[in-house]
């Protein structure tokens, strides 16, 4: 068995308990198997680190907001580092919707795409986590990047943000609020559940979806991550806890020194979301999709199971085209910055 060292039977491994006498029915043991009381004290350990993460990080704010600000200032310092990066925007807008104001940067590419690419960050980040891609993306088009409302960035939430259904209406009046008809939406991580959403409740300006690595689409997250995500909620914990959950998330490399990586710390310590947790995305909705949709699975991601969620990909999309990138972590934007604008040039010539 599993739970028993080799080559022990259960009195040699330590069983307290005498064997019932011939003839008679067996005795309980009065001990549950190792394997239950393992899984009840994780069930219990989780419990109570999810009350007393709930009650460090309860404020009676009902939207995202900053601590402090000597926080704000901090993370606001590495959002300008980190910004140099990208190239300079054509325009920047501040664009008002029914639950705050949201930064739209907007960059003319070299390319001839017919219609632009919005891109979608992932969660206590900003706009500076796709500078990598910028480049490469340019080349086919132009390119607008947002800083997602009710995360750490320049946008500004003024109301609360309470559903699903929510979360599309910010973003479709965004895009409604811009000169273009409709968009190729590019999403990383939680920013590919952003698109999703949206796609699922407001389709009409979206030409095509691009999701990079997205969480809560084709898979749940395991269990494992979770665990490790919630030491780095608490901001009075060491920074070397936030950034170590930052080098697990991106296959280990090392963040302490990268500027992206430290304004994502400074996010995770400084900002308080009042964002509901993202549903899950359903087979069936996913199979209700009608535009076409590219999706690229990190091979090493922890963030969900990979072969699980290429296998929800390619079963369930209607129109849908699968890359799995086998050595990417979820830091795949970064990784493979012009693999994926080729691979993403491929699919919109395509739809042409």
């Amino acid at each position: 068995m599993a739970d028993e060292e080799p080559g022990l039977s259960g009195t040699e491994a330590g069983s307290d308990t005498e064997a019932p006498a011939a003839g008679e029915p067996p005795r309980p043991s009065g001990r549950r198997p190792r394997r239950h009381r393992r899984l009840r004290t994780t069930l219990v350990v989780l419990a109570v680190l999810a009350v007393v993460a709930a009650f460090a990080l309860r404020t009676p704010s009902p939207v995202g907001h900053w601590d402090d600000a000597e926080g704000q200032d901090r993370y606001l310092a590495a959002y300008a580092e980190a910004f140099q990066d990208l190239p300079e925007p054509d325009e920047t807008q501040d664009l008002r919707t029914d639950y705050g104001m949201v930064r739209v940067y907007r960059f003319d590419g070299t390319g001839s795409a017919e219609h632009p690419m919005l891109l979608l960050p992932g969660t206590a980040s900003g706009a500076p986590v796709m500078a990598d891609n910028l480049p490469s993306l340019l080349e086919l088009g132009d390119v607008y990047l947002i800083d997602l409302l009710g995360e750490p960035g320049r946008s500004i939430q003024e109301r609360p943000i309470s559903t699903a259904a929510e979360q599309a209406e910010w973003l479709d009046q965004t895009l409604a609020a811009l000169t273009e008809e409709s968009f190729h939406l590019v999403g990383l991580s939680i920013g590919g559940w952003t698109a999703t959403n949206l796609a699922l409740r407001s389709p009409a300006r979206i030409e095509t979806l691009t999701l990079l690595d997205p969480v809560h689409v084709f898979d749940g997250m395991p269990l494992e991550t979770i665990v490790r995500s919630i030491p780095a909620a608490f901001s009075w914990l060491p920074k070397s806890w936030r950034d170590s959950f930052s080098s697990y998330t991106a296959g280990g490399a090392p963040v302490e020194d990268v500027p992206v990586a430290q304004m994502i710390e400074a996010g995770m310590q400084h900002y308080r979301m009042k964002l509901p947790q993202p549903e899950q995305i359903s087979p069936e909705q996913l199979a209700s999709l009608e535009m076409p949709v590219l999706a690229f699975i990190a091979g090493e991601s922890v963030m969900h199971d990979p072969p699980t969620a290429a296998i929800t990909a390619e079963q369930t999309l209607a129109h849908g085209t699968v890359r799995v990138y086998p050595e990417a972590s979820h830091a795949i934007n970064g990784e493979y910055p012009e693999e994926i604008a080729a691979d993403i040039g491929a699919f919109l010539a395509e739809q042409d």
